[in-house]
């Protein structure tokens, strides 16, 4: 996922200016099962410091005791976890263990690509067996543009290949600035979204109270960029106020989120969609589909925490197209498409 990678090349840039190493770990092949699909990343400093994860803890101790010879040696390696024998997850990891140090003009491409969210690539060459090659290795694609993260000049076709494409973040629009706005803040961060929090000027927040928030817009509906929502985007509506709510459900008529969530009962939302709909009867019916209230997923949810579970959940659900469903009754694979 893009957002573990982000955290990747923040450490690797901290990391660099200590003049500390770094190598990347990369899941590039799966025979059977595991805990997470191949296209998971971790990064190991050369003082033992580690980012990210590949497994649920179990196989990150032996990457790190394969990292030596890559830290010495500077040669990329192709590490195979057979996790039949010690996981119980039924599956043998391929993993592709090689230097970190991707050139300034990649790390330049890289935040670009971020900034203005756009999707990338990722290739991997490598050959499903223990062994060293200086011609394993990664590239980051952007467009046209494509860099190696350790050097090498150019792909080895005769390698096999795992491709990834990372779509931008997943970006939360939490309008809303009460106790449960926080606990959504904070929930949605800790699993990777890019949060940002609206609320009235009029409320004096800054951006310390909103633990995890990439950035707080003290705005109105009136002025509300409502042109920066787009595909990869979800809104949740909880300012506790049914005219606020819809000024902005006016305000974002046009946009087409993913997602918008209405907090409160089933009557105010049939409430707020009516006069919406007075105001604003020709809207498209994608923008109505979009529209979830009361927002969430019935799992009981009592507490403001509970309640940003249960948000989160749908969010996730409509994002990658599930339907609700205890994993026990589900037949095959448990995973979803998206990493």
């Amino acid at each position: 996922m893009i957002h573990e990678l982000k955290k990747i090349f923040q450490v690797h840039e901290t990391s660099a200016k200590a003049s500390l190493k770094s190598v990347l770990a990369t899941v590039v092949a799966l025979d059977g099962s595991s805990y997470r699909k191949p296209g998971v990343r971790m990064l190991i400093l050369e003082n033992g410091y580690t980012v990210g994860a590949v497994s649920g803890g179990c196989v990150e101790k032996e990457i790190v005791r394969q990292t030596a010879s890559v830290f010495s040696s500077g040669l990329p390696k192709i590490m195979t976890y057979d996790g039949r024998y010690r996981l119980g997850c039924e599956g043998i990891l391929y993993i592709l263990i090689e230097p970190f140090d991707p050139e300034p003009r990649a790390i330049q491409s890289f935040w670009e690509n971020v900034k203005s969210r756009a999707a990338m690539n990722v290739e991997s060459y490598f050959t499903k067996q223990d062994s060293v090659n200086l011609n394993y290795g990664s590239f980051l694609v952007f467009g046209k543009d494509r860099f190696s993260v350790h050097g090498v000049e150019k792909e080895e076709l005769a390698f096999s290949v795992f491709r990834q494409t990372l779509e931008p973040c997943f970006r939360l629009y939490i309008i809303g600035a009460e106790h449960d706005a926080v606990q959504l803040c904070s929930l949605a961060a800790n699993i990777g979204m890019e949060v940002i929090m609206v609320a009235d000027p009029r409320e004096e927040k800054s951006i310390e109270n909103f633990p995890g928030a990439e950035k707080l817009m003290a705005t109105t509906p009136d002025v509300f960029p409502a042109e920066q929502i787009d595909e990869y985007s979800a809104v949740v509506l909880m300012n506790h106020s049914y005219v606020k709510d819809l000024h902005y459900l006016l305000t974002l008529r046009d946009t087409r989120p993913f997602y918008i969530g209405l907090l409160g009962p089933f009557k105010r939302r049939e409430d707020l969609l009516n006069a919406f709909l007075e105001k604003c009867p020709d809207t498209a019916d994608a923008f109505l589909e979009s529209l979830h209230g009361p927002a969430g997923l019935d799992i009981g949810a009592v507490t403001p925490q509970e309640i940003g579970i249960a948000i989160l959940a749908e969010i996730l659900m409509v994002a990658r197209k599930r339907v609700p469903l205890k994993l026990r009754d589900k037949q095959g694979s448990i995973h979803s498409d998206s990493l």
